[in-house]
C-alpha cells in the first residue's frame, strides 16, 4: 500500500539579528585572547625585573621610554602604569561577560569601580608620561594617544554616572566605548602587526613618522570605536540588510584582529616571556 512521504525539517534559519549577536561575538572572543595574552606578557616581562631591582632590564622589551637614570618617579610612573595594564585588560574582559555580569553581580560592581578608576589614573598617567617625561617619538603620535586618554576619562565619567543612576543598558555602552578607548595601545600594536602582515609594512618607518604611522595614532581607537558603533546601530535597527552588512563588518573587524594578536605574540610579547 502506498506510504505519504515525510519531509525532513529543515534547519531554523538564523535571524539577522543572531548573525549580528554571533560575529559581535566573534570579534570580542578574539579581543579577549589577545587581552589576556598581552595581560600575561606584561607581568611575565615586566614583573622579574621590577622585583629583582633590575630595572635597566625594562628597555630590552624596545621601549620608546622606559628605565631613566635618576628618574625615580618617572620610573616608577611607568612600571605602575605598565602593571596596572594586567588589571585593566582582565578587569575590562571581565566586566563585558554576560554570565559574570548577571551570576556575580557584586563581583561585577566591585571589579567595574576598579576598573574605572585605574583607567582614570592610567589615562591621566599616560599624558604625563607623554608630555611631562618625554615618551614620545613625534608629535602626532603624542597628541594621538593624548587625545585617546582624554576621550577614555569622558566615557569613563559617563559610564560611572549612568551605573549609578541604575540606567544599566546606556552604562553597558558606555562601558564598552571606555573598554576601547582604555584599549587603544594594545589596538596599536595590533593595528601595525596585521597592517605589517597584510602589506609587508607600506607607510610604515622606523622613526614611527611615516603615513601609516601617523594614521594608526588615530585609527588605533576611531576605527575599533566606530565599528563599535555600528554595532550598536545596526542592533537597535529592524533592517536585516544593515544587521548582515555590519555583521560582515564584524566578521572581518574579527579576522583583523585575530591576526593582529598572532602577530603581537609572535614578534612583540613572546620572545620576552
Amino acid at each position: 500500500m502506498p506510504v505519504d512521504h515525510v519531509a525532513a525539517p529543515r534547519a531554523a534559519v538564523p535571524s539577522p539579528q543572531a548573525i549580528l549577536k554571533s560575529t559581535g561575538l566573534l570579534w570580542f572572543l578574539a579581543a579577549v585572547i589577545g587581552q589576556w595574552l598581552f595581560a600575561y606578557y606584561v607581568i611575565a616581562a615586566y614583573a622579574p625585573e621590577t622585583l629583582s631591582g633590575q630595572w635597566a632590564r625594562w628597555d630590552e622589551t624596545g621601549l620608546i621610554q622606559g628605565f631613566t637614570a635618576g628618574d625615580l618617579v618617572g620610573n616608577l610612573a611607568f612600571i605602575s602604569h605598565t602593571l596596572l595594564t594586567f588589571v585593566i585588560c582582565v578587569g575590562g574582559t571581565l566586566q563585558l561577560m554576560p554570565p559574570v555580569r548577571k551570576r556575580f553581580p557584586t563581583l561585577h560592581r566591585w571589579t567595574g569601580r576598579t576598573y574605572l578608576t585605574i583607567g582614570a589614573v592610567m589615562a591621566i598617567g599616560g599624558i604625563w608620561m607623554i608630555w611631562g617625561r618625554g615618551s614620545r617619538l613625534t608629535e602626532i603620535g603624542g597628541w594621538g594617544t593624548t587625545i585617546n586618554g582624554l576621550m577614555a576619562l569622558v566615557t569613563i565619567c559617563i559610564a560611572f554616572y549612568f551605573a549609578r543612576r541604575r540606567e544599566i543598558d546606556r552604562h553597558r555602552r558606555w562601558a564598552m566605548r571606555t573598554f576601547i578607548l582604555l584599549s587603544g595601545v594594545w589596538f596599536t600594536r595590533l593595528g601595525y602587526m596585521a597592517w605589517a602582515i597584510l602589506t609587508g609594512g607600506a607607510g610604515m618607518s622606523r622613526t614611527l613618522d611615516g603615513p601609516f604611522d601617523a594614521f594608526i595614532a588615530f585609527g588605533s581607537y576611531l576605527l575599533p570605536l566606530a565599528v563599535l558603533e555600528l554595532y550598536l546601530f545596526a542592533s537597535d535597527r529592524r533592517s536585516g540588510g544593515l544587521k548582515l552588512a555590519t555583521s560582515a563588518v564584524m566578521l572581518a573587524a574579527a579576522g583583523i584582529t585575530a591576526l593582529g594578536v598572532f602577530g603581537a605574540w609572535t614578534v612583540m610579547w613572546s620572545p620576552h616571556v
